[in-house]
């Protein structure tokens, strides 16, 4: 069968259009970083001024002075990565049993489970924090690790991908006696390497960019996070919008670290997702 080839114009078309879907999607982001390198009164004049007349490095250095960053930094490392380290083994792991263990009632109960995505955090925000409150977990990153420590979305994203692994490939295994948490370990995990990376980005943004969950459970500054730092700018009577950007660009900062070199793995693994063997 030979393949019929794209037409010139259209493919050109469709390059013009993703180049400007592009520079729509990256404008905020341009703006935000020019904005972090103004005076205040500079932020908001009409017409836009993209290139600042002065570069303000210095509002990178007031970040710092103004709050501390540092420690907020920390703190939301802390969280993140410890609370993503979670994440995405109790996902693998019940993803792995909703997958390819069977017994009774499975897929009912994976039904059950998955349908609280479409329940709204609002509706079991209050019940949540009057439970972490009568444990004494309240301002404290144990409470807030609990609470994130399993995510259903992780979990149907895993089993989409797990779907797509070969029966016959375990049942192999299971005959040269190897146990459901060897195949799980030696053999389900490394071929899982794209949607786990996919689950770790996904987790990684999640909780580095939260904001309502800190903000409800954390009341003391020793245990605040980054978005909880930057709200720190508006005060009641002037809002330092320069500091906010510049705070704002060196929060992305650990996120782009993260997806550039995970970025061939996160396609993959959101392309083959949806596959089912």
């Amino acid at each position: 069968m030979i393949e019929k080839k794209q037409n010139p114009v259209v493919r050109a078309l469709l390059y013009v259009l993703l180049i400007v879907l592009t520079m729509i999607t990256l404008l905020p982001l341009v703006w935000m970083l020019s904005a972090s390198l103004k005076l205040d009164s500079e932020v908001f004049t009409i017409p836009i001024k993209w290139i600042p007349e002065t570069f303000h490095w210095d509002n990178y250095l007031r970040v710092w002075q103004k709050i501390p960053f540092g420690l907020f930094t920390f703190n939301s490392a802390k969280l993140t990565v410890i609370i993503t380290i979670i994440q995405v083994f109790t996902c693998s792991f019940a993803a792995y049993g909703f997958t390819k263990c069977h017994f009774r009632g499975r897929d009912t109960l994976f039904l059950c489970y998955v349908a609280t995505i479409a329940i709204p955090w609002q509706i079991y925000m209050l019940p949540q924090y009057s439970m972490m409150q009568k444990f004494g977990l309240v301002d404290t990153h144990l409470g807030y690790i609990m609470l994130q420590a399993f995510a259903a979305f992780g979990v149907f994203l895993l089993r989409q991908f797990y779907q797509s692994i070969p029966n016959e490939l375990l049942e192999a295994a299971r005959i040269d006696g190897l146990s459901e948490y060897g195949i799980y370990g030696r053999i389900v995990l490394p071929l899982s390497k794209p949607a786990l990376t996919t689950l770790t980005i996904f987790t990684f943004v999640t909780v580095w960019n939260d904001f309502m969950g800190p903000m409800i459970y954390f009341n003391s500054e020793s245990n605040k996070t980054i978005p909880l730092g930057i709200r720190m700018f508006l005060g009641q009577y002037s809002t330092s919008y320069e500091l906010i950007m510049a705070a704002s660009v060196l929060s992305l900062i650990p996120i782009f670290l993260l997806y550039v070199p995970c970025q061939r793995f996160f396609v993959q693994g959101i392309a083959t997702s949806g596959l089912k063997g």
